[in-house]
């Protein structure tokens, strides 16, 4: 157990560093049975219409999201959008293919509710909630992913939880990333309407 805490401590503060620009960036995991449950968190400078299409990308997403090779808008109904991913979890030599079929419910202006409609995992539930905070000059948004994990796999002791954790990580991170890029670009070419 002691190890499991020490290497999850490392994991947080890896990430943290490796988010360049973006502030305040951790990512929290709890195992509760053999689902598990995450808490990601990052501030970023960036106008909230950017951050929302950049979440809202889903075809576009496997250029950013580490481990997503496909994501296909398969549905729109009105605030949900299905769509087909399909890519691999992986965490040092392990890794585990994944395929799945998701609704994306979007409440704008703060919440895109995810869901998973059927697919290679038990469970999938979350949320992304996009805050404004309070800044004297420019934008500065508050990003969370809260959500549930459940692989079709039993979860190993302490690699089970890592792995789920090392893949939000990642993924919550290229997200991070990508939303700094577009804001950079958008910067450069202020010319430019669009978000």
């Amino acid at each position: 157990m002691r190890l499991q805490a020490q290497l999850a401590a490392i994991s947080i503060v890896v990430f943290a560093c490796a988010a360049g620009a973006a502030e305040e960036v951790s990512v929290v995991t709890q195992r509760r049975g053999e689902a598990v449950e995450v808490s990601a968190r990052a501030v970023v400078d960036a106008p909230h219409a950017l951050v929302w299409s950049t979440l809202t990308d889903y075809s576009k997403l496997p250029e950013f999201v580490p481990g997503l090779r496909v994501s296909r808008v398969v549905e729109r109904r009105g605030p949900t959008t299905v769509v087909h991913q399909q890519g691999e979890a992986r965490f040092l030599i392990f890794s585990h293919p994944i395929d799945v079929l998701v609704e994306s419910t979007e409440y704008p202006p703060s919440v895109i509710a995810i869901h998973l409609v059927k697919g290679s995992l038990r469970q999938l539930t979350g949320r992304y909630e996009v805050a404004s905070l309070a800044k004297a000059s420019g934008s500065r948004i508050e990003l969370r992913w809260i959500g549930t994990i459940e692989p079709e796999f039993g979860l190993m002791p302490l690699i089970g939880e890592l792995l789920v954790r090392a893949n939000i990580e990642d993924q919550f991170l290229g997200m991070v990333r990508e939303i700094e890029r577009r804001e950079a670009e958008r910067r450069r070419n202020p010319s430019k309407q669009s978000p």
